[in-house]
């Protein structure tokens, strides 16, 4: 028998109809946090230490195109906090790590050059096109001694690029194949990962800097807001951006070549030519020569020796349209 509903059921529900449903309690949001991995450095200190290894980048970048010269760019990709073990997984084995130190300090750290990289930079320093043709890639003793010249260089660039904290002295310690004999610091501490991307011609390369920022506490003091508007090289200070611009094209090297006179012949002529041959060119003896920069007439000038060594005095500038 279907069940009645009465009178006062039918007035509860006439007075519930107009009310609106309870509002669920706001929650507050929850931020995860993982204990095992503080943040020793914050953001704004990261992204002051990014700016100081920007300027490291800068700076031996200049060494590598003096050194190898080859076209090389050097940029800042990453600057991050992880777990030491994590940066353990992702080296390779074989690896080509150097690791350092900072006098008067207990910070450690490891500097780690990719092994395609160690063996271009080798291959450049010894006169080569930077290409090896290694099938096993591991840095012998000897490509060690080549790049240690460059791990030096980094050392006292790395200086120069914290100076402006506090005089930090970087010292290269020893070279090791193997992540697992490194023990630069236990699995679970942090470390400070800076990875920069090196592209030497056409290739790109990576290279990592790696802190244990278990003694970080002394840096991170140093990292004061005063000093945080300071980062910036002094010798760019006070310049606009123009000024930047016109800087570095000032240090831009460019090819000169000096032309002795020109002249044509057949090719049966080209054929028959021999040692002691004689081509008699367009150019008189006492005539002014051409003198090109990157392949365009720029000057004139005369030929002559200075320290033993061929030369040209110039004797006009078409820039300027004047005669010395």
């Amino acid at each position: 028998m279907p069940e009645v509903v009465s009178q006062q059921d039918i007035d509860a529900l006439l007075k519930s109809g107009g009310q609106e449903p309870p509002k669920p309690k706001e929650e507050n949001e929850i931020q995860p946090y993982d204990f095992r991995l503080p943040n020793r450095i914050s953001k704004t200190q990261l992204r002051t230490i990014r700016t100081i290894h920007e300027n490291f980048a800068e700076s031996f970048s200049s060494f590598l195109v003096t050194k190898l010269q080859t076209i090389v760019n050097m940029t800042v990709n990453t600057v991050d906090q992880i777990y030491y073990s994590e940066y353990v997984m992702s080296v390779p084995d074989p690896a080509c790590l150097f690791t350092f130190s900072i006098k008067h300090t207990d910070i450690k750290g490891i500097l780690e050059l990719n092994v395609d990289l160690a063996l271009a930079l080798v291959d450049r320093l010894l006169g080569g096109n930077g290409t090896s043709t290694k099938q096993q890639k591991i840095i012998t003793p000897i490509e060690q001694k080549v790049l240690q010249t460059v791990v030096e260089k980094v050392m006292l660039d790395m200086k120069k690029a914290w100076h402006i904290i506090d005089n930090f002295d970087f010292v290269a310690e020893r070279f090791e194949p193997d992540v697992d004999f490194v023990q630069l610091t236990s699995p679970n501490e942090s470390v400070l990962l800076i990875t920069f991307e090196v592209v030497l011609g056409e290739k790109s390369y990576f290279m990592n800097i790696c802190f244990a920022t278990f003694a970080f506490d002394p840096i991170i003091a140093k990292l004061s807001s005063k000093k945080l508007s300071s980062v910036r090289p002094t010798k760019y200070n006070g310049m606009s951006a123009q000024e930047l611009i016109r800087k570095q094209l000032n240090s831009v090297l460019l090819p000169v070549t000096v032309e002795l006179g020109k002249s044509t012949i057949t090719l049966q002529e080209m054929l028959d030519l021999k040692a002691g041959d004689m081509i008699i060119l367009d150019k008189k003896i006492h005539e002014e020569l051409t003198v090109k920069v990157n392949g365009k007439t720029f000057y004139y000038g005369y030929p002559g020796i200075v320290n033993n060594h061929k030369a040209v005095k110039v004797t006009k500038n078409l820039l300027t349209d004047n005669s010395f």
